[in-house]
């Protein structure tokens, strides 16, 4: 009986290869039928969204399973962690987790209701995004280094929007770079925060190129700088944050996935590997592009590495930019 087994399932496998399909992708239909949630801690029009909609849609093709992209904006991406660590740690909820919720919020915060090195398991790296700064369609400056002045001139009385904790420390990081002292504005999303720019609530904001250009085109917002060493080449006329008056100065953001750690070791190892082939796809590369963005194709060690990385670089800049722990 058990040799009937065995010798049926290398046929299987056989039959799959044959047809060109992946193992993987048979045992992700024999899962039981029950959809993947993927579960993001900010609103639409953010890249953080933009990226689930992304490898949803490319892993319900790979695998014939259904995925799910669930929206769980607020309390600096609290709410949606609570949601991805209360759920049953089987493989069928991914955390899309970004800079804010995997790094910045170590950083930044005395205590954390989580622990995103030891409570996650890392899958793949997605994509990395410079942050442009964009101020408000009607604002009297029309370049970086008269928001500055003007800055130097009314302090305490500029604001910027942020829709994460990565975006706060962008701006504290620019109000030490420029030696300027602004106002920070929470928002629960990029989205938001570039609603309320476009709106005139707040003077300025950060947010990553997705978020930005199509307000941008639209007149609705204007772009002052992209935080980056080069030009983005979907706005080839924003000048780098050098190029504009602000030497040095770069911040990007970046998405990854992320299982409960406590999943089993062959299906994190199983999903791994569908979401790191879906980055490493042309397709991919040059979803990415068009947005302005750059595809990351680290698999689940090179992400926790990278993500250590990103959690020390952010505890240096908080203590040089001296803001307060929340």
């Amino acid at each position: 009986m058990c040799k009937r087994k065995t010798m049926g399932h290398l046929l299987a496998l056989g039959a799959m290869a044959a047809l060109g399909l992946s193992p993987l992708a048979g045992m992700a239909q024999d899962a039981g039928g029950k959809p993947i949630r993927f579960v993001v801690p900010f609103g639409p029009g953010s890249g953080t969204d933009t990226s689930a909609r992304y490898f949803a849609r490319k892993l319900q093709e790979r695998t014939g399973q259904a995925v799910v992209v669930e929206n769980k904006p607020g309390a600096n991406g609290f709410l949606a962690v609570k949601q991805v660590l209360a759920a049953p740690a089987d493989g069928h909820t991914v955390f899309i987790g970004s800079n804010s919720t995997l790094a910045v919020n170590v950083a930044l915060f005395k205590e954390l209701p989580y622990d995103p090195l030891k409570d996650f398991a890392p899958l793949t790296m997605m994509m990395r995004s410079p942050a442009m700064l964009a101020v408000k369609p009607q604002a009297p400056y029309g370049d970086l280094k008269a928001l500055i002045a003007h800055a130097r001139a009314h302090p305490g009385e500029v604001n910027f929007g942020a829709g994460s904790a990565g975006y706060q420390l962008m701006g504290e990081l620019f109000n030490d770079s420029a030696k300027v002292a602004t106002v920070h504005v929470p928002f629960k999303g990029a989205g938001e925060a570039m609603t309320a720019l476009a709106s005139g609530t707040v003077d300025y904001g950060f947010a990553e190129v997705t978020a930005v250009q199509e307000l941008a085109r639209g007149g609705r917002v204007k772009v002052l700088a992209v935080a980056s060493d080069q030009r983005v080449s979907t706005s080839p006329d924003v000048p780098t944050a050098s190029e504009a008056g602000l030497a040095g100065f770069e911040a990007y953001t970046w998405v990854g996935a992320m299982v409960n750690a406590r999943t089993p070791a062959a299906e994190t190892a199983r999903l791994a590997e569908l979401f790191t082939a879906i980055s490493r796809m042309d397709e991919t590369r040059q979803f990415y592009e068009r947005l302005g963005a750059t595809p990351m194709t680290g698999g689940p060690a090179q992400m926790h590495e990278f993500q250590k990385d990103e959690i020390a670089l952010w505890k240096r800049i908080v203590q040089q930019a001296k803001v307060p722990l929340q």
